[in-house]
């Protein structure tokens, strides 16, 4: 069912247990108003991700990572280190169109992200594959990986090749309800974790582009509503202004050692 508006709010960067609490209140949130609904923010302090199918000893082993705090999603997909990104969260009832398959609603933001750099002389593209796979699948961060659709960008004044850089990766929870997506749009390369887990962000690519990240994630969020039918509705307050005590203890329970071990 579609709806007119698609609310979205934009939050201030938090701490990592901060943000996955935020962001089960939000697929909550979903289920509430029966429609799509959207939250953006930053990390602070930098901080990794780990999908929640990930195993724990694999980022623990990796030295690039180490003195970074760890946080375990809800969502699948690799280790995301954060800080020099753009993080958004989408929730969508299942009975939505969108909710009908992971890689529609994927699609559904990477390629109104692809069609807004596109218009900026970013030229970019989602990763698409033979056959649906790829060997790096498996891989610890989710910027070393590559799946499909995930958005890629040439090098300026260059071919588009298979090592292009991977800029935005989705990954997805299905929930009984809802469906809870995380993207990460990597605007820089991060200075705090290790040679080995740094990539090249949007911004790096072109050290004379002006892309402005909040100006573009305005225009892209208005493409994503205009695809399902809505209007971007650009909310007052944060997500997590007045969920203050909610938020706490959801938090409570990412930053328990359990969840964050459980694999």
């Amino acid at each position: 069912m579609m709806t007119s508006e698609l609310p979205i709010w934009w939050d201030e960067p938090a701490d990592a247990f901060t943000n996955m609490a935020a962001d089960e209140l939000l697929a909550a949130e979903a289920d509430r108003r029966g429609c799509l609904v959207v939250r953006l923010y930053g990390w602070e302090p930098a901080s990794v991700s780990l999908g929640a199918f990930q195993e724990i000893a694999a980022a623990q082993a990796c030295d690039a990572l180490a003195n970074v705090p760890l946080v375990r999603r809800p969502s699948g997909g690799g280790a995301l280190v954060h800080g020099s990104d753009l993080t958004y969260a989408a929730a969508v009832p299942r009975r939505h169109p969108w909710g009908e398959t992971a890689q529609t609603f994927y699609d559904a933001f990477h390629a109104a992200l692809v069609e807004e750099l596109r218009t900026r002389g970013v030229a970019a593209r989602q990763h698409r594959s033979a056959d649906g796979s790829d060997a790096r699948a498996e891989r610890l961060l989710c910027f070393d990986r590559r799946a499909e659709g995930d958005v890629v960008v040439a090098r300026p004044g260059a071919p588009a090749t298979a090592d292009d850089p991977k800029i935005m990766g989705s990954a997805q929870r299905r929930l009984a309800g809802v469906i809870l997506q995380h993207g990460s749009l990597l605007l820089r390369t991060s200075s705090a974790v290790g040679p080995a887990a740094r990539h090249v962000g949007l911004l790096d690519l072109d050290p004379t582009t002006h892309l402005d990240g909040r100006g573009l994630a305005t225009a892209w969020m208005a493409r994503v509503a205009r695809a399902c039918g809505a209007k971007a509705v650009h909310q007052d307050t944060g997500f997590r202004v007045g969920r203050e005590p909610e938020i706490a203890v959801a938090a409570a329970r990412f930053r328990d050692t359990r969840w964050i071990t459980r694999r």
